[in-house]
């Protein structure tokens, strides 16, 4: 028994949605708002961490940034767009007999709860020229490219 349950732990865990284009398992969208405003629109599946989604989120807004010209991005806004869900099997039970005595074994029904981790933000993308101080809170993409980017697994 216990070996099947970490064999059902280990194939799950290759489960979690990877950094892909938007889908039905989850992924990461840019979308323009303004002609320097973006809304990037992530989503896990119930085996996504919310760091992971965290991470294609800032990741994708670099990235976003780098494809249009710019060279930094302000954060404008940010919300959580997770969601909640239940899976409920169904409950079983199995009679056997040994000579003229019947044993049941009942398994009740059991409500598995899960997480799909969501975010919604909103950026602002801008170009700094070398030598010049980027202003405040500004992020750099090619670090976040670098460093978020060497973590992340590419769907």
């Amino acid at each position: 028994m216990r070996l099947a349950l970490m064999m059902i732990c280990l194939l799950v865990a290759g489960c979690a949605t990877k950094y892909q284009d938007m889908g039905f398992a989850g992924g990461v969208a840019a979308q323009q708002m303004t002609s320097n405003t973006f809304r990037i629109v992530s989503r896990g599946n119930g085996y996504t961490g919310q760091t992971q989604v965290a991470d294609y989120t800032m990741l994708k807004a670099a990235e976003t940034t780098k494809q249009n010209g710019a060279t930094h991005f302000l954060i404008v806004s940010a919300s959580d767009a997770s969601s909640q869900g239940q899976i409920v099997t169904g409950g079983t039970a199995q009679t056997s007999f040994v000579g003229n005595t019947a044993y049941t074994n009942y398994t009740p029904a059991q409500v598995h709860s899960f997480v799909r981790p969501g975010q919604d933000t909103y950026i602002r993308i801008l170009s700094v020229k070398p030598g010049e101080a980027p202003p405040q809170g500004a992020i750099s993409a090619d670090e976040i490219i670098q460093f978020v980017g060497s973590r992340v697994q590419r769907g």
